[in-house]
C-alpha cells in the first residue's frame, strides 16, 4: 500500500508540473510586445490595442459566469477613475457568447471603462488565456509587463502599484 501511495504521489506531481509548465509556456512573455487586436466596444466603435501606444494599458479578460470577475470589476473601475486622466487605459474584454448579457452585467456593476466584446474568443485564444479573470498590464511601449491569472481580494492593490510605476516611467 505504501508503494502504491508513493507511485501515485510521483504521478500526481508529474502531472501537476507538466500542467504548470504548459500554462506558463503559453503565457505572453514578459517584456514582449503584446499581440495586437481589434475588438468592437459596447459603444459600437472598434478599439485597436496598437493605437493605445504611449499609454499604460490594463487588459482584463472576464466573463459574466465568473464570480471573481464580477467581484473584481467595480474595483478595477476605481483604478480607471483614479488614473485614466494620467495616461492609463483599462479595457474589459468580455468572452461571453451573448454580448447583451455582457453589456447588461457591466451596466449593473456600474463600470465606466470600455467593455470590448470577444464573442468568437479570437483574442483570448491569441493570448492563450484559459483562466478567468486574466489581466495584463502593458507599458507605454506596448510590452506586457505583468500577467495575473485569477483574482483574490487585494489584487487591485498590486495593479495600482504596477500602474503607478509604469505611469512614472
Amino acid at each position: 500500500m505504501r508503494m502504491i501511495r508513493s507511485v501515485f504521489s510521483v504521478v500526481v506531481a508529474a502531472v501537476l508540473a507538466t500542467a504548470c509548465l504548459a500554462a506558463s509556456a503559453a503565457s505572453p512573455a514578459a517584456n514582449a510586445v503584446a499581440p495586437d487586436f481589434t475588438l468592437r466596444g459596447a459603444d459600437g466603435r472598434n478599439v485597436r490595442l496598437d493605437e493605445l501606444r504611449g499609454q499604460v494599458v490594463l487588459v482584463n479578460f472576464w466573463a459574466t459566469w465568473c464570480g471573481p470577475c464580477r467581484e473584481e470589476m467595480p474595483r478595477l473601475d476605481v483604478l480607471y477613475q483614479r488614473y485614466h486622466k494620467s495616461g492609463f487605459v483599462l479595457l474589459g474584454v468580455n468572452v461571453d457568447d451573448d454580448p447583451r448579457t455582457a453589456l447588461a452585467t457591466a451596466a449593473k456593476l456600474g463600470v465606466s471603462f470600455p467593455v470590448l466584446l470577444d464573442t468568437d474568443k479570437k483574442v483570448s485564444k491569441l493570448y492563450d488565456l484559459n483562466t478567468m479573470p486574466s489581466t495584463l498590464v502593458i507599458d507605454r511601449d506596448g510590452k506586457v509587463r505583468y500577467l495575473t491569472r485569477g483574482y483574490r481580494a487585494g489584487t487591485e492593490q498590486d495593479y495600482e502599484q504596477q500602474i503607478r510605476g509604469l505611469l512614472k516611467e
